[in-house]
């Protein structure tokens, strides 16, 4: 009789799995993979039903060249103003302030916009989703940094 032990088995490192289940619950993502050597961990979670999305993102041309002046994103705190007032993203993805790194911001604090104006991107998949102000009004926070991934539903903007 010779003695077969498996070799193949994947060693699941149940700490791991926790610490990753935990990080979840801290940044409100819905899922999680790490990679090393040899094996590939996944965690996830049941994101909530989302209805069906009330718009069509078109997308936009790629970002110009770079020019010549860096952006500063103002990002404030939570301001307390009614949800009606906030802007949230429709998709999960990567905000950006501007339509290059270089260029000023679409909608900076304090900045007076129109119905229909660009008050920053969001990034999903490769294609470039304008976030438009739903009413006239002054923004009077930016929730988010430019290059910081967000969540659907995520509050980005509020427009009084």
């Amino acid at each position: 009789m010779t003695d077969t032990k498996p070799t193949d088995s994947m060693q699941i490192d149940v700490e791991l799995v926790r610490q990753l289940a935990e990080l979840l619950d801290t940044t409100q993502l819905t899922e999680i993979e790490v990679e090393d050597k040899d094996r590939k961990i996944r965690v996830a979670r049941k994101a909530p039903a989302a209805a069906a999305l009330p718009y069509s993102p078109a997308p936009l041309a790629a970002p110009a060249p770079p020019a010549a002046a860096a952006v500063t994103a103002e990002v404030a705190a939570a301001p307390a103003a009614s949800t009606a007032d906030t802007v949230r993203s429709p998709m999960v993805g990567t905000a950006y302030l501007s339509p290059n790194p270089e260029a000023k911001a679409f909608a900076p604090v304090g900045a007076k916009v129109a119905a229909g104006d660009t008050l920053l991107i969001v990034e999903a998949m490769k294609v470039m989703n304008p976030i438009v102000a739903p009413t006239a009004g002054t923004v009077t926070a930016v929730l988010v940094e430019n290059g910081q991934p967000v969540e659907f539903d995520q509050p980005l903007v509020v427009v009084e």
